[in-house]
């Protein structure tokens, strides 16, 4: 198995050679997604569900409309997605009382009582993501990655205040704003 440092079995890809701090986060960010998503398949969803059920868990019931907004999806796949939830059982969509246009999606009794199990799976992620670190090293990995996500601040332009969120997918790379990658990537569709 090749690994970061480039030690291993197979060829270094160039892009290993060019740039080894990009080919790192890239690889590291696609296995972190990877394990994401299998421990959500285990609780029954998958991470654009997730995100919106942490969404609605945070703030409650909202306009599915201002839902999409939060989370950057666009309308349509905001519908599929709730829908989704809907037919689990985990949300129900009822209509606005101020605006005969909207729905309020909210958390189901069994919606939320999911949350407790959903954060567990971000826990036993960090736990095994950071599994044989000191303390010292987990808040030196922590000030490095701080450190590069301000470095590339400034070359996203516009979306430099865009929300980056951590449950939020990484596979759609070259995206500007991290929202956009939960509408690139509609593998994560069922």
């Amino acid at each position: 198995m090749e690994t970061l440092s480039g030690s291993g079995s197979g060829d270094i890809p160039s892009a290993a050679r060019i740039g080894p701090v990009s080919y790192a986060i890239f690889r590291i960010s696609r296995m972190h997604r990877m394990l994401a998503g299998h421990l959500l398949r285990d609780v029954g969803l998958h991470p654009r569900q997730a995100l919106v059920m942490r969404k609605l868990w945070e703030r409650g019931g909202m306009r599915q409309v201002d839902l999409a907004e939060l989370v950057g999806s666009d309308p349509a796949t905001m519908t599929r997605t709730v829908k989704r939830l809907e037919r689990a059982g985990l949300v129900c969509r009822i209509p606005s009382p101020t605006d005969k246009r909207s729905v309020i999606v909210e958390p189901t009794a069994a919606g939320r009582e999911l949350r407790h199990k959903v954060e567990s799976t971000r826990t036993d992620l960090e736990h095994q993501l950071t599994n044989g670190l000191s303390e010292a090293a987990r808040a030196e990995v922590l000030a490095v990655l701080e450190r590069l996500e301000r470095n590339l601040a400034p070359g996203v332009g516009d979306d430099a205040d865009c929300p980056i969120d951590a449950d939020e997918p990484s596979s759609a790379v070259g995206t500007p704003c991290p929202t956009r990658w939960l509408e690139s990537d509609r593998s994560d569709e069922r």
